[in-house]
């Protein structure tokens, strides 16, 4: 009996074993590729909080912008961080979203005790116009001018387009790294050294100094109230045909929680859904900063985006829509629709817009020509989508209805 017992204990739990449910794989990891800017300031805290939440994972691969775009675009990473926007037509399979702004600094080493620059002098010194530290108020040493070699460099991009007008813009800096993360470390040993990263990339480090600009120190209040004129969006960028076009658009839903954007105002970053007024600003400010500068030039300002962009792929389903609206509801996020549903919407627009409907900007399209396919105004579509010019980018959302 006992042995029979034995058999049939053994054999109860070979069944239960035999009968054991198998787990769901989880999905594939997205890759994020990019500057050191966004890593540090955006990417790195929310990938661990994203994975936390069980969510999903995202692999980190920092090292510039030029890495991060080439390889969104070519399939070889899901996410790209920049600090810079879009040239435009030779970046138009990339959907640029900002997800926070954050301030350019001027670095030099703690020995240094210049206390401020001036927008014209900080002009001066990269055209190679100003040398010595002695013409700016300090010793009579030279300036080496640092500068992260890649002239897409969403950092350098960014500060070159506010002094000059121009993110391709050639100024005298010999000394050439392949990143702020290098940049930085290169002016923590030379006591003469310039150069510019990110505030959310050195602030607390006291191996560097950062330098005011304009009198005003950078910093998130300083940001946030606009005061501080030397900031860019930090741009999340994604190729328009993801094969992972539901997980993205689950990460970008993820960007809307309270849980994320304290965690951007942890690394003195302004999130970029609580400071619309900073975009709106944006001719006003470039047009101020060039002034002050004394460049002449047109000034084009980034378009104020109202919504997150997403991927879209022909079949491919969003990833919880009633996720996204409870996030957005929860958050009082700007109202909208996924970039695949304003497609479908766009298919049936010959018979009028619906109500709160919106249009994705494709190549060759003009504000005057989407204006007219939906019976608007040019100056209609400039109000509902806040808009201080008529242009309009490859893939940028617009409302195309007042409701």
């Amino acid at each position: 009996m006992s042995a029979c017992a034995a058999s049939g204990a053994l054999a109860a739990g070979k069944t239960s074993k035999s009968t054991k449910k198998t787990t769901t794989p989880p999905p594939p990891a997205l890759v994020w590729r990019g500057d050191y800017a966004t890593a540090r300031g955006v990417v790195d805290d929310v990938a661990k909080a994203y994975e936390k939440s069980g969510k999903g994972r995202i692999d980190v691969q920092p090292f510039n912008t030029a890495s991060g775009l080439d390889a969104v675009e070519h399939g070889l990473a899901d996410i790209a961080g920049s600090a810079r926007s879009s040239y435009g037509d030779a970046e138009s399979n990339l959907l640029f979203t900002p997800v926070a702004f954050d301030a350019l600094v001027m670095v030099t080493h703690p020995s240094n005790s210049v206390p401020n620059l001036t927008v014209k002098q900080l002009h001066d010194i990269y055209l190679g116009k100003i040398t010595n530290w002695r013409d700016v108020g300090g010793k009579d040493a030279p300036i080496n001018l640092y500068a992260v070699a890649s002239p897409g460099d969403g950092v350098e991009y960014s500060l070159r387009r506010l002094i000059f007008g121009r993110g391709n813009q050639p100024v005298a800096a010999p000394r050439l790294y392949v990143n702020t993360a290098k940049l930085e470390e290169a002016v923590t040993l030379d006591p003469n050294a310039l150069g510019v990263t990110t505030l959310s990339g050195v602030v607390g480090n006291a191996k560097v100094r950062m330098i005011s600009i304009e009198g005003v120190a950078p910093s998130l209040s300083t940001v946030s109230d606009g005061s501080y004129q030397l900031y860019t969006p930090l741009f999340l960028v994604t190729n328009k045909e993801s094969p992972k076009a539901a997980q993205i658009s689950a990460f970008m839903d993820f960007l809307l929680t309270d849980q994320v954007k304290g965690l951007a105002r942890a690394h003195h970053l302004v999130p970029y859904v609580e400071a619309h007024q900073l975009a709106e600003n944006d001719k006003a400010r470039r047009e101020k900063l060039l002034a002050e500068a004394g460049v002449k030039a047109d000034v084009v300002a980034d378009p104020v985006l109202t919504e997150p962009q997403r991927p879209t792929v022909p079949g491919a389903a969003p990833a919880s829509a009633a996720d996204a609206t409870a996030a957005a509801s929860s958050e009082k996020a700007p109202e909208g629709k996924s970039a695949m549903a304003a497609r479908a919407a766009e298919n049936t627009a010959a018979s009028g817009a619906a109500a709160g409907q919106t249009y994705t900007v494709a190549k060759g399209d003009a504000l005057s020509t989407i204006a007219k396919k939906y019976s608007v105004t040019v100056a209609q579509l400039k109000d509902w989508n806040h808009l201080s010019n008529d242009n309009v980018k490859v893939g940028q959302v617009l409302q195309v209805t007042g409701n």
